[in-house]
């Protein structure tokens, strides 16, 4: 299991020290969740503020837009050289489109699954992406209870990956900690994002451990 702590956890004062932190802590990416206040109810954080981000992590960066107009911010984020974008499927009219363009701009495209969007509406577009993001909250705040239907979603997610794209990552987002990894782990997860877990606690070390199984 990969651990990719999100920062939108950390302590906003300190956030050069926590991003070293989680770094050295062992955690494989650091997650930045970027809102703009219109595809969800919050405003998170800009390329000034993540180049910073950037320069302090000595892990690579999983950039998750919740945002309209995503080619937009793909080109802000694109000069940071993230491992991964990954974007809202139902937010954007061209997706197959915008994958390839954040290929071409050599970073890893990746689509993400509101928790009402069922698992089939990435099938078609399996084979050109390197990540399935499944949201099991609602996307917009941090430190929200854990929605059940994601599981099952996981596992038809993970008979389409296995028959289409087999190197292809399904990654968590919501509500993950060491009470339910392991089922999440048995259902096909392979990157589980944890913000309030880790960040929640004094050892960071010991809470990205207890998410490796």
């Amino acid at each position: 299991m990969l651990v990719a702590p999100s920062v939108l956890s950390a302590d906003f004062g300190n956030l050069e020290r926590d991003v070293r932190a989680i770094c050295d802590a062992g955690c494989d990416l650091v997650h930045v969740d970027v809102m703009d206040g219109h595809f969800v109810p919050n405003l998170t954080i800009g390329p000034v503020v993540v180049s910073a981000i950037a320069k302090a992590s000595t892990k690579p960066l999983d950039i998750h837009l919740m945002v309209q107009n995503n080619t937009f911010f793909v080109d802000l984020f694109a000069p940071l050289k993230p491992e991964y974008i990954t974007f809202h499927i139902e937010e954007e009219k061209h997706p197959h489109r915008l994958v390839h363009y954040i290929r071409s701009l050599g970073i890893k495209p990746g689509i993400v699954l509101n928790p009402h969007t069922p698992a089939e509406a990435v099938e078609y577009l399996l084979g050109d992406i390197d990540m399935v993001l499944v949201m099991s909250v609602n996307p917009g705040f941090g430190g929200q209870k854990f929605i059940p239907s994601a599981v099952e979603k996981i596992r038809r997610l993970k008979t389409l990956r296995d028959r289409i794209n087999p190197s292809c990552l399904i990654e968590i987002d919501g509500g993950v900690g060491n009470k339910n990894i392991a089922e999440l782990k048995e259902a096909g997860v392979d990157v589980c994002v944890a913000g309030s877990y880790v960040f929640g606690q004094s050892d960071y070390k010991a809470a990205i451990e207890s998410l490796k199984i």
